[in-house]
């Protein structure tokens, strides 16, 4: 299953980046395992679980033009998307919610 997270912001400060160099996304069960072209519009990392009990991956990228961080949530087997996508909307406001104008969840099949 697929949920798809599209978070519209305010500044034009890549989002993307703010949250793969931020210090404290351990604290919030959530770990960069892999990105791409940092510092490049688009570009891309991928997000996990940091408890390894928690199923599924977090692919995000920032698009520059229209200061939107697509996140599109994936999980598998016995994975269920309430568990990771709680806990990246929580990491969202808690950390970054001054630079949030609107997020929208979109679950698909």
């Amino acid at each position: 299953m697929t949920t798809v997270v599209q978070v519209t912001c305010y500044q034009t400060r890549s989002l993307r980046e703010a949250i793969v160099s931020d210090k404290r996304l351990p604290d919030y069960e959530l770990e960069v395992s892999r990105q791409h072209t940092p510092g490049r519009n688009p570009g891309w990392a991928k997000l996990y679980g940091s408890d390894y009990t928690t199923r599924g991956s977090i692919n995000i990228e920032w698009d520059l033009q229209t200061r939107t961080l697509l996140a599109r949530i994936v999980n598998r087997s016995s994975g269920k998307p309430d568990e990771i996508t709680g806990r990246f909307v929580k990491y969202l406001l808690a950390r970054h919610r001054r630079n949030i104008r609107s997020i929208q969840i979109c679950p698909e099949v």
